[in-house]
């Protein structure tokens, strides 16, 4: 017994560690979220997959046979106990129990065996009559139901532990163990995992996921096993006709629901159904539960505008998780479409400024994210928006960099123009990386800069403009900090160092100011002369300026924008077998069934002994037992006897 009782702890500890912590992930989250130490400690004890540890199903199985012998040995006894009224009683063992009471009644023997009979069936016992001689015993008894709690309770442990070793795979194992099983590693297409790495329709038990884009099907399903995975083939195919979301004002999502159709070789008519978070679908024995959702290969059509000075584009055409290759840059690069999100919503600038209130939201528009990875490996993440952001008024072409998943984007500010696109930015860009076009402006504002200083020397002029020359390749290559350092060492040990810098700077500033004039020049079609710059124009030099010198960060040698898209979404499906769950719920069933018979029914006995005298009358002796709520069944036995008693007097009565 206290053996049992201890591996049923360890049983119900083991299925809160199953219930609590998530069962079967990849090994690189419990990685992420435990550390090395605990998690090299958590795959020892094998508690990722805890309901179908060797030592789980070792214990289970164990109990099974224990519990099972236990209960075979018993049941006779049981039985015995159930079935026996103990008629085989002595007036001198009734008269040493507790509850008892005698009468010397005037009624003949048959009438206080009757009376005695009334009684106890009106309390509800049953009983049987045996005669000895000329006593009659009659014995009554109920509550046998508390005994058949016992078996019931005995047998529900080993029903649950079967039913939980049906689901537990013992077969997967076993296949697993003599090699006819291999748990795949690579991310293969489904076509390609090898047969040793499937599973056929209804093996056993399982909770697998699959992905699904919308007018796509799938067959089957995957099942996460420890740092891999199987492919479990269904009976049937899960075609995905419609996916749709709502959200919250916030742009959380609010609810999502999947049209499915379910082709079924058995069936003479395909099965349609909409199924939604926590209302999922059954059907031969498998529940389809809507998990979760993703993209689901969206076609996207963008333009990359190339940062090389030439102001060229290109136009690349992909779909969200389809991998391309590029040559920027003058190097192959691998460009990974990773996601596409249709809603980006924030808080509303305009609103926190006019109230303070972060409650009104504003949906900013498509995005995606693409990884572009060299030919040594090396990658960086991006996160590009469609249209252009609200910043305090001002509106920028978004673009987002990282190294690796675990930091936050960092994001280029691209000014948009008065054509709500970047073409003036990238025009200013190219003109920057041209260095005839930069040579040109730097001498107008070397000299433009010394005719204001009253200086008329046209050596001077040139060395400035080369100055300038220098310092926008500078800024191209390291941006404005780079550009500071490299005058600081160069005006260091002179005699005026704050003015040369000051001086420095308003070349450069002068330069980067020609450039954007030329640009708007060319964009107007006019001449150089007749451009007159608006505070907007300014304000966009400005910020395009300090997008140049952020570019110098962004790590990639063009920038992409979206030009038309065609959204497809996909359902998450977990799915799930489990052809043990009917057993454990029979087996919990007997389980309550039991504990209730045996907290809530007591078993009692009554008997009575009717012993006839030589005057006709009679001795009544009644007594009964219970070995459980003595104080409740002393209550009961009271009233019984109170009962008798009553019909005693009234009979004598009558006869006087």
């Amino acid at each position: 017994m206290n053996l049992a009782i201890t591996l049923l702890v360890v049983v119900s500890i083991a299925s809160i560690i199953g219930t609590v912590l998530p069962q079967n992930n990849p090994y690189n989250e419990y990685l992420i979220q435990f550390g090395p130490f605990w998690f090299e400690v958590f795959k020892a004890l094998n508690l990722y997959d805890v309901y179908s540890a060797a030592w789980f199903l070792g214990i289970l199985g164990f109990l099974i046979v224990s519990t099972g012998v236990c209960v075979s040995r018993h049941i006779p006894s049981v039985w015995r106990e159930v079935t026996r009224y103990r008629t085989h009683v002595r007036e001198r063992s009734l008269m040493a129990l507790s509850n008892h009471r005698r009468w010397q009644a005037g009624m003949d023997a048959d009438h206080a065996e009757l009376l005695a009979d009334s009684a106890f069936r009106g309390y509800g016992y049953r009983t049987r009559r045996e005669v000895r001689g000329d006593t009659v015993i009659l014995a009554g008894m109920k509550g046998g139901a508390t005994r058949a709690g016992y078996v019931l309770t005995h047998v529900a442990v080993v029903v649950i532990a079967v039913g939980a070793l049906i689901d537990g795979n013992i077969g997967l194992k076993i296949r697993e163990m003599v090699g006819d099983l291999q748990i795949e590693t690579r991310d293969l297409p489904v076509s390609q995992v090898p047969g040793e790495s499937w599973l056929p329709p209804e093996s056993g038990s399982f909770r697998g996921n699959v992905t699904i884009p919308e007018q796509s099907n799938s067959g089957v399903t995957f099942l996460q096993v420890r740092d891999g995975y199987l492919v479990q083939e269904l009976p049937f195919e899960i075609y995905l006709e419609d996916f749709r979301i709502d959200h919250y004002p916030n742009g959380m999502p609010s609810s999502y629901e999947s049209d499915l159709v379910i082709h079924d070789p058995k069936l003479d008519e395909p099965i349609r159904e909409t199924i939604s978070v926590n209302e999922p679908l059954t059907h031969r024995g498998h529940t389809l539960y809507q998990a979760s959702f993703t993209d689901g290969g969206t076609a996207l059509e963008l333009t990359g505008h190339i940062l090389d000075g030439s102001g060229a584009s290109m136009p690349v055409d992909g779909r969200v998780f389809e991998d391309l290759r590029l040559q920027l840059g003058g190097m192959a690069r691998t460009m990974e479409i990773d996601d596409f999100q249709l809603f980006n919503v924030n808080p509303d600038p305009r609103a926190v400024e006019r109230t303070g209130a972060r409650d009104e939201f504003r949906n900013v528009g498509p995005s995606f994210n693409y990884t572009l990875r060299d030919e040594a490996g090396q990658a960086r993440e991006f996160h590009t928006y469609m249209a252009p952001v609200e910043i305090n008024g001002r509106w920028y072409y978004l673009h987002g960099v990282r190294g690796n998943p675990g930091e936050r984007f960092r994001y280029l500010h691209v000014p948009a123009d008065d054509a709500v696109s970047m073409e003036t930015f990238t025009e200013f860009y190219a003109a920057l990386d041209d260095p005839n076009r930069v040579e040109q402006a730097a001498r107008r504002a070397a000299d433009g800069l010394l005719a204001r200083m009253g200086v008329a020397n046209s050596d001077l002029g040139t060395r400035v403009a080369g100055t300038a020359d220098d310092m926008i390749a500078t800024l191209l290559e390291g941006g404005f900090g780079a550009v500071n350092r490299q005058l600081e060492a160069r005006v260091a040990g002179s005699n005026r160092p704050e003015m040369l810098l000051e001086f420095s700077r308003s070349v450069l500033q002068r330069t980067l100011f020609e450039l954007y004039r030329e640009t708007l020049a060319a964009r107007q079609g006019v001449q150089l002369s007749m451009v007159q710059t608006d505070a907007d124009q300014r304000t966009f030099f400005e910020d395009a300026i300090n997008a140049v010198s952020t570019v110098a960060d962004y790590g990639a040698p063009v920038i992409f924008s979206i030009d038309h898209f065609d959204h497809r979404q996909a359902t998450g499906l977990q799915i799930t077998r489990a052809p043990g769950k009917n057993v454990v719920y029979a087996g919990s069933a007997m389980l309550t069934l039991g504990v209730f018979l045996l907290f809530y029914v007591s078993h009692r006995r009554v008997w009575a002994l009717v012993t006839p005298r030589d005057d006709g009358g009679a001795d009544l002796l009644v007594a009964g037992a219970n070995q459980r709520q003595p104080e409740a069944f002393a209550r009961e036995f009271g009233e019984l006897a109170d009962a008798v008693d009553e019909q005693v007097d009234r009979d004598q009565t009558d006869r006087g």
